[in-house]
């Protein structure tokens, strides 16, 4: 199966600090692990200015594409217009108005992939279609 992963979920992961069903998602080699670049750009960011610790790896923000591709082996879809007109069609919550979550969430919705997320906000958009596996850390 395919899946999503939102940049809390790879950073958790990164970590081993997320609950074990959705790590058993992730490393089950029968599933395809998709990163949206959206998310790729926030972990490069969190590294950048250091806002993260990953305690047994050391990843500089010019390594970060490499690592979540060929260490991880999980694979980066970019966006194109046909999510960025499910993000303009989005419902707007006063309680979540992140743009990269909503950029992420516009993109699985679109591919129809289910994203697992620790994130609180996400199942807002289960009711519009988003399909969404709840993770823990």
């Amino acid at each position: 199966m395919r899946y999503y992963i939102d940049t809390n979920t790879l950073v958790f992961y990164i970590q081993n600090t997320l609950d074990q069903n959705a790590t058993d998602i992730i490393n089950d080699y029968n599933n395809v692990i998709y990163l949206s670049s959206v998310s790729v750009t926030e972990f490069i960011h969190l590294l950048q200015f250091d806002r993260i610790k990953l305690h047994s790896h050391r990843i500089t923000p010019t390594e970060a594409t490499d690592f979540i591709e060929n260490t991880l082996g999980f694979k980066i879809k970019y966006t194109d217009k046909s999510h960025i007109s499910t993000y303009s069609q989005l419902p707007v919550y006063a309680e979540h108005t992140d743009p990269n979550d909503r950029l992420i969430i516009a993109q699985a919705m679109t591919e129809r992939i289910p994203v697992i997320s620790t994130d609180t906000k996400f199942p807002l958009y289960t009711k519009h279609g988003l399909l969404l596996v709840k993770a823990r850390h």
